[in-house]
């Protein structure tokens, strides 16, 4: 097994990494901002090195600082968790290329997949259905886009091929419009990605958002661990997550799973990845490919008993996947909430210092999280400072479970998105199941 890895991250994904490490005897180097000295797995970890700075940009996104800890510390491997350089096909070489082992996907298959372009291309040769859409960048030629566009049919969409995050986009509803929207897009790309490519796809107008985890070893196995919904979002940010999807044959999971297995077969995948789609009358469309573990990775672990970060760990270590497909069963039903630092109301961040700090408990709940009585938020990175999952045999009993323990955390000293949370799962559509990804910013009146 790997001797030591460096967690290139904060927060509680760097706690889970770190559990998961030192599960499998693997020694972890913490690395850390300078305020991120009091954080949770700084302290277990077995060594931790200060990268820099709190601005984001000279600490976690630093790659010679991330490296340089390896190096100081004889570290064999870096695991990226999510977010900050996950997904950065540039880190991925350069780890791989100063002689450690990137955690997660190979470079070339990172920026395969974080070009939106690309991406769609590949899973279309692989057969994985897509939306609608242009087939590739859009060039000059207004009068054979517009063509392109009514073929489609209104409303459309603008996409940055190098966009992510609810960023990039541009919803276009006639043809009067969809110059200008063109250029806001390209211009708002370029400024934001560093790419003014663009691409047009059919918008479709009350999909869900439906995501299929992978795991692939080096040996050309692959399986999936079944589908999460994902729906319940505020400006293309989850909030609430959901195992296995409401309302989906056990036909048409079994077809897309295997669609999705099939091509990262053919791309040669490895590690953990997440193939996400929009699903609207039945059907799926292909939009991105995130080539990392995913925040909500831990509906699926309940709903499965697979660990996926210890997966990873084995992946990188050179292990095949330690069973098939056949060997994969869904139990039961799997809920988490996004808990936030921030006003419930209007959702602006509220960093500070936790003077009180309950966690619920009971059977099926699990929490996530890096927090402690005492711990002070920093107002430097994202608010998110944990998550609460609950697990039973049928969504309804994983429902009540969640409400219950909703009720029980107690957080003082700051403000938490716990409120929204508790009003989300009394609500009757999101408790029917198959809400839509526009539903939660209607409830709201964000739209």
């Amino acid at each position: 097994m790997l001797e030591k890895v460096v967690i290139a991250n904060r927060g509680e994904i760097a706690l889970r990494i770190l559990r998961a490490c030192h599960e499998l005897g693997i020694k972890t180097v913490a690395v850390f901002s300078e305020v991120d000295r009091e954080q949770k797995h700084v302290f277990l970890a077995d060594e931790a090195v200060c990268i820099g700075p709190a601005a984001s940009s000279d600490s976690y996104l630093n790659i010679p600082a991330v490296i340089s800890a390896a190096e100081v510390t004889d570290a064999v491997a870096i695991h990226p968790g999510y977010g900050f350089l996950a997904e950065n096909a540039d880190f991925a070489e350069r780890v791989e290329i100063s002689g450690f082992r990137f955690i997660g996907p190979r470079a070339e298959t990172i920026h395969l997949m974080g070009d939106k372009v690309s991406a769609i291309k590949t899973m279309k040769k692989a057969g994985v259905p897509c939306v609608p859409g242009s087939d590739g960048p859009l060039g000059n030629d207004l009068e054979e886009i517009s063509r392109i566009a009514k073929e489609i049919g209104y409303p459309v969409i603008i996409k940055a091929s190098a966009g992510g995050g609810g960023r990039g986009m541009r919803v276009v509803h006639s043809e009067a419009s969809l110059r200008n929207a063109i250029s806001m897009t390209k211009s708002e790309a370029a400024v934001a990605f560093g790419n003014d490519t663009v691409y047009l796809e059919k918008f479709l107008e009350h999909p869900r958002h439906i995501e299929v985890q992978v795991l692939a070893d080096e040996h050309g196995n692959v399986i999936h661990l079944g589908e999460r919904d994902c729906s319940m979002q505020r400006r293309h940010q989850k909030v609430i997550e959901e195992a296995p999807a409401p309302g989906i044959s056990d036909t048409t999971r079994k077809d897309i799973g295997m669609r999705c297995v099939e091509a990262c077969q053919a791309i040669g995948y490895r590690g953990a990845g997440t193939i996400e789609f929009l699903f609207e009358d039945g059907h799926f469309y292909f939009i991105e490919m995130n080539t990392r573990i995913q925040v909500e990775h831990p509906v699926t672990e309940m709903i499965t008993g697979v660990d996926i970060v210890k997966e990873q760990l084995r992946i990188a270590n050179g292990d095949e996947l330690g069973f098939k497909q056949k060997n994969i069963r869904i139990t039961g039903h799997a809920i988490e909430c996004r808990i936030n630092a921030e006003d419930p109301d209007n959702f602006m961040p509220s960093p500070g210092t936790i003077d009180h700090f309950h966690p619920p408990g009971g059977p099926g709940i699990r929490v996530d999280t890096h927090v402690y009585q005492g711990y002070k938020i920093p107002p430097h990175y994202d608010s998110m400072i944990g998550k609460l999952i609950a697990h039973s045999e049928t969504r309804e009993l994983a429902l009540a479970r969640m409400k219950m323990a909703l009720s029980e955390v107690v957080i003082e000293g700051i403000k938490t998105n716990i409120p929204l949370h508790q009003r989300l799962v009394d609500d009757a559509a999101f408790m029917a199941g198959g809400t839509d990804i526009h539903y939660l910013e209607k409830k709201l009146g964000l739209k």
